[in-house]
């Protein structure tokens, strides 16, 4: 029996990366999986392989960031599993790596939508249905850019210190109630997001040093942070409640520094 077994739970993002990751580790421990994304090939190649492994899981194209896709999200989830335990709300863009002051509002606009608005309409619609059943768990995608500087762009970081921010508020507006949210907070993981850091580097001969200013000196992997969801979905983090829990190889344990002391 796995950590999640008889849970009902939503991945949003699934279509790749992390969400992907995430929605495989789920079913993996026993959970009934929807899995949410944008791109409707790319969320039933999810549900595919999920079910490929034996798990149980339904695809389902929807917007994370519009307030009538989420509410058809959680009323699919609420129809064909017939409740709803967990909620990941992962789905998020980065904007790219564009210069502060060329940076226009609509790229602004975009990114807090999807990455910061979307997981508050899951926890606004998911969240009301679990308060009332006494009992849930959300996991929000952060980011250690949300923590500290230098790790995206400013629209993309001041969107993950936001979920950052609406974990905490929101586990206190749901005081007393029994539903839990937390957030992750990844360092550099290999992910389609990531992908053109990658590519660059692995066409300068330089992947080596991705991730080296961590204390592991490497970077992270989608299943690293699907770990770490599974876990926070779970009873096992039963009194885990509004903390965001980076997962960085230790990269954000650290000040900058020229030389390393011993």
């Amino acid at each position: 029996m796995g950590r999640l077994a008889g849970k009902r739970a939503i991945v949003t993002g699934a279509g790749s990366g992390i969400g992907r990751a995430s929605a495989l580790r789920f079913a993996q421990e026993g959970a009934r999986v929807l899995a949410i994304d944008r791109s409707t090939d790319a969320v039933e190649e999810t549900a595919a392989m999920v079910r490929a492994e034996g798990g149980d899981a339904i695809a389902m194209a929807a917007d994370a960031g519009d307030e009538a896709s989420v509410k058809a999200y959680v009323a699919r989830a609420l129809e064909a599993f017939g409740g709803l335990d967990v909620v990941y709300a992962n789905a998020g863009i980065s904007g790219g790596d564009v210069p502060l002051f060329e940076q226009d509002v609509s790229l602004w606009t975009e990114i807090l939508r999807v990455n910061l608005i979307g997981p508050f309409l899951a926890i606004k619609h998911a969240g009301r249905h679990m308060v009332g059943q006494g009992r849930g768990a959300i996991v929000c995608t952060a980011s250690v850019a949300g923590l500290r500087s230098n790790a995206g762009g400013s629209p993309y970081s001041a969107s993950k210190a936001g979920v950052i921010s609406l974990v905490q508020t929101a586990a206190n507006s749901m005081w007393g109630s029994g539903v839990r949210i937390n957030a992750v907070c990844p360092g550099l993981i290999e992910t389609g997001m990531t992908k053109p850091v990658f590519e660059y580097a692995r066409a300068r001969g330089s992947e080596d040093k991705l991730g080296q200013l961590n204390p592991l000196r490497r970077y992270g992997l989608p299943h690293e942070i699907a770990a770490m969801a599974a876990f926070l979905a779970s009873d096992d983090a039963s009194y885990v409640n509004g903390q965001a829990i980076a997962v960085d190889g230790g990269l954000t344990s650290t000040l900058p520094f020229a030389k390393r002391l011993r």
